[in-house]
């Protein structure tokens, strides 16, 4: 089917047009100069045909929102909103380059820069959802870029909420990162299909295609749903991904939104351990507080980042200990220096001549005894460390429940957890040990195959200390 030509660029008091940017199902996008401030900006109108007074209204209320949502650094910035002389609604916003949209396909992007991207654009969405927004349009062309290279979401809420008016449905221009529930009509969006869409993103950049797009298949509308409502995503293909990189990705894709992290947030913090674990700094996760201003600038962006979960965090934040115990002795000795010098007739001080042996007897005895209480102060923390260890509730009496369509459901008694603890399940499917995933919920569903063997073993996360694995529970999925 042939595209549609541009709608013609309205007249814009303050700004003269310049060319065309792009086309959409609702809207056109044009590249003005703005006057004054002098500066080039996008402005998207809407197209005649589908404007009324109901969507003028909405349209009102959607800038609103981007208006307040595009303070967020990951979020596009929304520099004005009015209506045209010739009755269309017009959004002036900041002008970014759309490339990334295409140069996934073209050539691999690394994977410290996909994860950053997806801390951002992650960040940017949790920030959303908080407000009370969802996106429902999340895909690799709706990220742009600034002229500084920073990622945004761009294009939040105006086809779907003219999709809802009995327009044509958004979704339909963005089948291959959206969740199987939207493409059934079973809801209109939610904060676990944006949790979807966000991973199917995170895993075109990677892929260099969509995760149910077959190279040199049949990729058709259909053939897409069908693949998206098995939830069978095709492997990533690349040695440079992480095996748990993209064991979170396909947990993010499940089925089953229960399945699925909880929140953006909780997906974006697993991204941060994948680079953790790739030895890269932490990006950020921009996301605003309420008592942001109760902190310092490094303190508020320290709260953004966590760390991994590892007996090597525990010997990193001794070691910072122990390098601030040193500084502190060094600036102790150079003070001291001047006071030794200045009390020539201290019976302690170096340059003395009135110093006995019973003096430095009772020095020796009192260098001993600190040497003493310093032992003595680590036997406590190695007794405190592991009594804080074996104070970690076990999960035991794991039960499991087989659904005639592999859908294996496993769950377990609250051993006593308290805020903050997590789950980490371990899965094994016929052998193959996925990475364990991390949650609240005492309950853990798996897709599996008919004649796969399917284990579970549960254990829980305490401020980092883990609890003793539970009994491993195996189920056998049976055949038809």
């Amino acid at each position: 089917m042939a595209r549609r030509l541009p709608s013609q660029p309205p007249v814009l008091p303050g700004f003269s047009y310049v060319h065309v940017l792009g086309s959409g199902g609702f809207a056109d996008v044009f590249l003005y100069e703005q006057n004054m401030p002098r500066r080039q900006v996008a402005v998207k109108v809407m197209l005649s045909e589908v404007v009324n007074d109901q969507v003028r209204q909405m349209f009102q209320a959607e800038a609103n929102l981007m208006a307040q949502l595009s303070t967020h650094p990951s979020i596009l910035t929304v520099y004005q909103a009015s209506v045209s002389s010739d009755g269309r609604p017009y959004l002036v916003m900041e002008l970014c380059s759309s490339s990334l949209s295409e140069r996934y396909r073209r050539a691999p992007i690394p994977v410290p820069e996909v994860l950053q991207i997806a801390v951002k654009i992650g960040s940017a969405i949790e920030t959303a959802h908080r407000a009370g927004v969802l996106h429902r349009d999340i895909k690799p062309s709706n990220i742009l870029q600034t002229a500084y290279g920073h990622p945004v979401l761009s294009d939040f809420g105006i086809a779907s909420t003219l999709g809802a008016q009995g327009h044509e449905p958004s979704v339909g221009l963005s089948i291959p990162w959206s969740a199987p529930e939207v493409l059934l009509d079973e809801t209109p969006g939610s904060v676990a299909s944006e949790v979807w869409s966000l991973a199917a993103t995170v895993y075109s950049l990677l892929a260099g295609r969509s995760p149910f797009e077959v190279p040199g298949g049949a990729n058709s509308s259909s053939d897409l749903m069908g693949r998206i409502a098995r939830a069978k995503p095709q492997p990533i293909g690349r040695a440079d991904v992480p095996a748990r990189l993209e064991a979170l990705l396909r947990r993010a894709m499940s089925r089953r939104p229960e399945q699925r992290h909880e929140s953006a947030l909780e997906l974006v913090r697993e991204l941060q351990l994948v680079e953790s674990e790739l030895g890269l700094p932490q990006t950020a996760a921009e996301i605003a507080m309420d008592d942001w201003a109760l902190g310092t600038v490094g303190d508020q962006e320290d709260r953004t980042r966590l760390r991994p979960v590892s007996a090597a965090g525990g010997a990193v934040a001794g070691g910072r200990r122990r390098r601030r115990s040193a500084a502190a002795q060094g600036a102790a000795r150079t003070e001291a220096a001047p006071r030794e010098r200045s009390v020539g007739d201290s019976p302690f001080s170096r340059g003395s001549r009135e110093a006995t042996p019973a003096m430095r007897r009772i020095a020796w005895l009192l260098v001993a005894a600190a040497g003493l209480v310093t032992v003595l102060g680590v036997v406590a923390i190695v007794v405190i460390v592991r009594a804080v260890g074996a104070g970690v509730p076990v999960v035991s009496d794991i039960r499991a429940a087989v659904g005639g369509d592999g859908r294996v459901e496993f769950s377990w008694q609250d051993p006593g957890l308290a805020e903050g603890d997590r789950y980490e399940i371990a899965v094994t499917q016929d052998g193959v040990a996925s990475t364990p995933a991390l949650q609240s919920a005492s309950r853990f569903v798996v897709d599996a195959d008919p004649g796969e063997t399917v284990c579970v073993t549960v254990r829980v996360n305490r401020s980092g200390s883990m609890g003793a694995a539970s009994a491993e529970k195996c189920v056998d999925v049976n055949e038809g």
